[in-house]
């Protein structure tokens, strides 16, 4: 019997279990925290687009959260304590970022929403993650050939969950899941990153890039938290990472995504797409399968995310084409490399 959108689970407390006390002892919330309403703030690395998914998860989780006002590291931490915030998120920041919050958090007894300090310093180099991966027991991929972005959401009982993966074809540009697996690789791929995050104490999220070559999948780097990208697994699993990051770090189990009618097809989960938007002269209406993320005003930014999905390939590109000619004012080109713009 098929998995209905081929992600991948695996149970056991494997390394993570040996992680969880350690976790708790660093200022960690305990396992149901959200419920009790143990964290009195949550402070927002980033601002605009970088901030929007985090900001939202927490409003989801009736948790209290304040923007950065553009401080970062030991800074942003100072201004979390004077707010009584006691966590921090790095929103979609860079890995190496995020090392410098994790480790000014712990110096500053806050917790950090996110892998910890030694995980993400590792994630920060590309070798040092290859190695861990090999030692796993993981193949290595050609770091020049085209790649596969799978995000892995695991607990700190061992459990772990690989979705859907995306690949990037272009400026501003995404589709899930890649064109380039069969049904047959997507298994394994799934199987390999829960097999590399579960080996590597992941506790929350991060997505594991791979290579395809020669028909071949192999490691190449990894990144934590939230990239910008979740939007495609979302909207094709029903699971909500950035409130599922979250939950993950105060304690809690992993879930299992609601599988719908995305779910399901002859080993493809339906197509999402995902592009960059300039500011328009039209309207976008909206309608099924259609999503559309910008910044507040105040943010200062004009960029914004399109997403759309369908049942396949050519559902999802007839809803990008009225989005994008609706957005525009006029018909926009959609071809796999085009930017959407259609100039």
């Amino acid at each position: 019997m098929k998995k209905p959108f081929h992600a991948i689970t695996a149970d056991g407390r494997g390394h993570a279990a040996g992680l969880a006390g350690h976790r708790q002892a660093s200022s960690s919330p305990a396992p149901g925290v959200l419920r009790q309403g143990g964290w009195h703030g949550v402070m927002l690395a980033g601002s605009g687009l970088g901030a929007l998914r985090a900001g939202q998860a927490c409003t989801e989780l009736e948790l209290v959260w304040h923007g950065s006002g553009g401080r970062t590291g030991d800074a942003l931490v100072e201004h979390a304590q004077r707010l009584g915030c006691d966590a921090v998120h790095p929103g979609e920041a860079l890995a190496e970022e995020q090392w410098r919050l994790a480790r000014a958090c712990s110096r500053a007894g806050l917790v950090f929403i996110g892998p910890q300090e030694a995980h993400i310093a590792a994630m920060c180099d590309d070798e040092a993650a290859r190695q861990l991966m090999r030692e796993a027991g993981l193949p290595l991929g050609e770091p020049q050939a085209p790649r596969v972005h799978l995000p892995v959401l695991a607990d700190c009982r061992g459990q772990a969950l690989a979705l859907v993966e995306h690949e990037l074809l272009g400026a501003g540009f995404a589709m899930a899941p890649s064109e380039r697996l069969t049904p047959e690789q997507r298994a394994y791929l799934g199987q390999l990153a829960v097999h590399g995050a579960r080996s590597f104490g992941l506790v929350g999220l991060a997505t594991l890039s791979f290579s395809l070559a020669d028909n071949r999948l192999g490691f190449v780097g990894m990144r934590p938290a939230l990239t910008g990208y979740e939007g495609l697994a979302e909207v094709l699993t029903g699971l909500d990472l950035a409130v599922e990051q979250i939950r993950l770090v105060a304690g809690e189990r992993l879930r299992r995504p609601r599988v719908g009618h995305m779910g399901h097809g002859p080993g493809r989960p339906g197509q999402a797409r995902w592009r960059l938007l300039l500011p328009g002269g039209g309207q976008l209406g909206g309608g099924p399968g259609v999503r559309l993320d910008r910044p507040t005003p105040e943010a200062g930014e004009t960029g914004m995310r399109l997403l759309v999905w369908g049942r396949d390939g050519a559902e999802a590109r007839r809803r990008e084409h009225r989005a994008l000619t609706e957005w525009y004012g006029r018909p926009a080109g959609v071809g796999e490399d085009s930017d959407g713009t259609g100039g």
